[in-house]
């Protein structure tokens, strides 16, 4: 029961309510008993003041011969209230006059002046004792008044807050379960939803009732999440297909091959060297494809182990120009390279940059008609290094152009399986080129594509920029 977010904030609720609710009771029940003392104490010593003005008027009466504790009686029998008694003691503590119907108690009574509270017949009463002044002044005067009144309004304050307050308590717990199941209902639907959403109705959202709110905000945040779901698991679903297409037509050869050299007995040698050049030649490019299907998938899950280093740009580039030579030659294709009039050093991982620039040159000699040029252009532009791949092929159609970064994509499929190629064919050496790219924060994009050709540009930022 305990682990229902409802409960907990039921219970919070109640709980810090009660503390509030009891906290309260207790100051006003504080606060109206100091109040009530300081009204009654106020009216205890205003009547002591008005029984000396009386006494001394009483004792300037010469009238008649009288000695003072005369005077003090006489005072003291004018003084008769039904909410207040006099008395008037000694300090050796005899009784000289009174007004009370009980007996003062004046071996308890405190001769120092001010308040004390006595119990007098079961009963419970508030004195002030002042002094009579300088001629009377080893007389005291004792103003009573009963508490019994207050004491009954203070019980009675006590049980109201005794019973109210839990009445209290448990309506604002009732209130406060109903509010919370309320204000929980739309975290409730969205759980429902949730549970019923899954690979093949990863199309389906939460509802938003209000995107303004906390819970709205959160629903927002999770359809977000489930609209990057729904994005990553298409995208393995055509990763998985198209490795399956890439990988199915290799096989399909090595299979053929070796089932039509198994067929026959006694095959010259020749064929069976066909079928073998054949099969190592599909496996070689399987291996490529796996290869790079390996590299993405660990770019993916953020695997890659790459190792920063300071290196020069323009020097992995033209490595990678001399090492495509021998392609180039075949095709006849010249190779053209203009290296850069400043160093372009750079922090980044040496093999990655290799790889990226390897993919773009070999696709450049790929598509680029017999007998063309490829130009290969470094430059250094305020704090960006260019480096400027042009081919002379047919160009990409612009349908194509859009997509030509996408995986598995192939501008030329047919001609693309067939050529010899230092990269797997399958269409992943762009997506790969253009990881690499942003892994160190920078850009490669098709500038321009037509028939006379394709120009693609990669930039980096000068300075370190490494992970």
């Amino acid at each position: 029961m305990f682990d229902s977010v409802r409960t907990l904030l039921t219970l919070w609720y109640v709980g810090v309510l009660a503390l509030v609710i009891m906290a309260f009771a207790a100051l006003t029940y504080f606060f109206t008993v100091g109040v009530l003392n300081r009204d009654m104490n106020a009216r205890l010593e205003e009547m002591s003041r008005n029984f000396i003005v009386a006494l001394k008027a009483e004792a300037a009466d010469e009238e008649e011969e009288r000695d003072s504790e005369q005077v003090l009686v006489e005072t003291t029998n004018e003084f008769r209230f039904r909410d207040y008694q006099f008395a008037v003691l000694t300090t050796e503590g005899r009784l000289v006059a009174s007004t009370a119907d009980f007996e003062i108690p004046a071996e308890n009574v405190n001769q120092t002046p001010g308040f004390e509270d006595l119990s007098i017949r079961d009963g419970k009463f508030r004195v002030f004792i002042s002094p009579l002044g300088e001629a009377q002044n080893h007389y005291r005067l004792l103003v009573f008044h009963s508490l019994s009144g207050q004491i009954a309004f203070e019980n009675q304050l006590a049980k109201i807050f005794l019973v109210s307050a839990p009445l209290v308590i448990l309506i604002a717990g009732l209130g406060g379960s109903f509010l919370a199941k309320k204000a929980l209902a739309p975290i409730a639907e969205m759980g429902e939803r949730a549970e019923q959403i899954g690979a093949k109705n990863l199309n389906e959202r939460l509802p938003v009732k209000n995107e303004r709110d906390e819970l709205g905000r959160l629903a927002v945040v999770f359809n977000a999440l489930l609209a990057r779901l729904e994005n990553a698991f298409e995208q393995q679903q055509r990763f998985m297909a198209d490795a399956s297409h890439e990988l199915r037509t290799p096989l399909a050869i090595v299979r053929g091959e070796s089932e039509v050299a198994l067929a026959k007995a006694n095959r010259p040698a020749s064929d069976y060297q066909e079928s073998l050049a054949i099969v190592a030649d599909e496996s070689r490019r399987m291996t490529k494809i796996v290869e790079d299907l390996f590299t993405l998938a660990r770019a993916d899950a953020g695997q890659t182990q790459t190792r920063f280093a300071p290196v020069y740009l323009d020097e992995i580039v033209a490595e990678t120009f001399r090492s495509m030579n021998v392609l180039a030659q075949k095709k006849q294709i010249a190779l053209n390279f203009s290296g850069s009039a400043e160093e372009m050093q750079m922090n980044g991982d040496e093999r990655l940059l290799r790889r990226l620039f390897l993919n773009l040159l070999d696709n450049a000699v790929k598509y680029s008609r017999k007998g063309g040029e490829i130009l290969v252009l470094c430059r250094t532009t305020g704090e960006i290094f260019r480096v400027e791949i042009s081919d002379s092929g047919s160009g990409i159609a612009p349908a194509d152009q859009p997509h030509i970064f996408n995986r598995f994509y192939r501008a030329d499929k047919a001609r693309s399986r067939q050529a010899e190629t230092e990269t797997s064919g399958a269409g992943l050496g762009l997506s790969i080129a253009q990881w690499i790219a942003e892994i160190h924060q920078g850009t490669i994009k098709l500038v321009s594509s037509g028939e006379e050709g394709s120009v693609f540009t990669v930039e980096f930022p000068a300075g370190d920029h490494s992970e």
